[in-house]
């Protein structure tokens, strides 16, 4: 530990944001970065605390607690406290192929479960790590590496999201020859086209990590779709074998009167489009634009916050966003101790951007959507709401109770569905005879990734189920050990 009485003498900082006026106005990244000097001071309030929480990767309570790809975190605050960036990065690079992704995107459960934030607000773990991958790049430290020979093994991975990447770039580096499959026209997966470009820059970060990718040796196919241009049973027979990284893209939908109307989306539906259209041409020419109108986004998670950003750049009239869940507490209720995941309450920059404009958060807590009501030509015009009180039934589970003569009609010609997902599509997995779980996820064991059909792997939300970039990028690194060990009979991926 670089400076024993950090953590006592700086106080938490974290990069200035570009005001919500401006930013709202394109579509570029909206974090600024700090110098340097700044940056060795928060890593100096990292305080050698014996017990690192922040990199156990572990569950607690259900939530991600401490980092799922267990960064060596105190050794590379350490390093930059000291002005050693070259080794902090190298430190950095061991646990994480991904480090630009993970300190954009990433919610930062090391930070939820770092000792200091017992008592104190925790060290500003995603920036100094977002900073420190930003410096690597620059530098030209981050370079191709391709493998000094090839083993002459062949393996297809079908997704190019996070787990896809992760996992091809680990297979590639142990020298066998990896393709990735993408069904889209562009690779990345969910960092592509499920994460908008203010949050996670499309060009200048998840397509430089791509080109990086390719000359190491990785070749990526694009408009592939297994199962439809791609036969599945052809890949079993032309590689050594198959990871599937296809993540769980079968949205949740809503069960209420009049979802087939006009104008309403699923949310992913609405932020493909939008980065589409802007890496196509312009964001005005996206098919499904808010411009003008009145909006209301179902659901409360990152992918309505990203629909919300989203919303307010194309020029929406009006904005609201419905919750089912209550507000959660200022701070850690009793029952959230340390070094659970913190359910606090956020203003994330999606709400705040419509707080600036309307005046106030756009969420409305523990509310439910009644129906969907239509106008003349069969598009959207409102949404009937109700709120509920959440009620402990005879089984001891809570459960949503309408609340009587809660109705509300609210204005809406744009609604945008992020009720997550419940899982991967199937047609694939069936064409290729993966078991399934309870859960319609590919049933492989966490650790082992090995699926009951030989030589095929699975990795990321596919099966673990919706989750977090980050375990995305464990479970990729640990398919690609499992699978080198199949094809080698032993493996030196970590």
């Amino acid at each position: 530990m670089g400076k024993p009485t950090g953590f006592i003498e700086y106080l938490r900082e974290l990069p200035v944001d570009r005001t919500p006026a401006e930013r709202v106005r394109d579509w570029k990244e909206f974090h600024h970065h700090m110098d340097e000097k700044r940056l060795r001071n928060q890593a100096a309030r990292c305080m050698d605390c014996g017990v690192p929480f922040c990199h156990t990767g572990t569950l607690v309570s259900g939530m991600a607690s401490g980092c799922p790809v267990n960064n060596l975190i105190p050794e590379w605050n350490d390093l930059i406290y000291r002005g050693l960036w070259r080794e902090a990065l190298d430190r950095l690079l061991k646990t994480n192929n991904f480090p630009e992704f993970t300190g954009r995107v990433c919610p930062a459960p090391c930070e939820g479960s770092c000792v200091l934030g017992i008592n104190a607000p925790p060290v500003a773990i995603k920036t100094i790590e977002a900073a420190l991958a930003d410096e690597g790049w620059d530098q030209g430290w981050i370079s191709p590496e391709p493998p000094a020979s090839r083993t002459g093994k062949k393996i297809v991975v079908i997704g190019s999201g996070p787990a896809g990447l992760a996992c091809a770039e680990q297979l590639n580096r142990a020298g066998h020859t990896v393709t990735v499959l993408e069904r889209d026209d562009r690779p990345g997966g969910l960092l592509m086209y499920g994460i908008p470009n203010m949050k996670l820059d499309k060009k200048d970060v998840v397509l430089r990590r791509i080109e990086l990718m390719e000359k190491e040796g990785v070749r990526f196919v694009c408009n592939a779709h297994v199962g439809e241009n791609v036969e599945a049973q052809l890949l079993r027979t032309d590689f050594d074998a198959i990871v599937l990284c296809t993540g769980a893209t079968q949205p949740r939908d809503l069960a209420v009167p009049n979802r087939k109307l006009k104008g309403v989306h699923f949310a992913m539906e609405y932020l493909t489009a939008s980065t589409k259209a802007l890496l196509n041409g312009g964001p005005d020419h996206s098919p499904i634009h808010a411009r003008g109108r009145n909006v209301v986004v179902i659901g409360g998670g990152d992918t309505g916050t990203d629909c919300v950003a989203t919303a307010m750049r194309q020029g929406c009239k009006t904005l609201k966003q419905i919750e089912i869940l209550p507000r959660p507490p200022m701070e850690r209720a009793e029952d959230n101790p340390w070094p659970e995941w913190p359910k606090v309450y956020k203003l994330d920059y999606g709400q705040e951007e419509a707080a600036a404009k309307f005046g106030a958060d756009p969420r409305t807590y523990v509310t439910t959507v009644k129906s969907l009501n239509g106008d003349a030509g069969d598009g959207v015009r409102s949404v009937t709401t109700v709120q509920i009180s959440w009620q402990r039934g005879d089984n001891g589970r809570l459960a949503p109770v309408e609340v009587p003569a809660s109705a509300q009609e609210v204005p809406a010609d744009l609604v945008l569905l992020a009720l997550g997902f419940t899982g991967p599509e199937q047609p694939l997995l069936a064409e290729i005879g993966v078991k399934t779980d309870a859960r319609s996820n590919v049933e492989a064991e966490h650790g082992a990734f090995a699926t009951n059909v030989k030589g095929v792997f699975a990795a990321g939300d596919c099966r673990r189920g919706q989750s977090l970039v980050v375990w995305a990028i464990n479970e990729g690194r640990g398919a690609a050990r499992e699978c080198d060990r199949y094809l080698m009979g032993g493996t030196d991926l970590p």
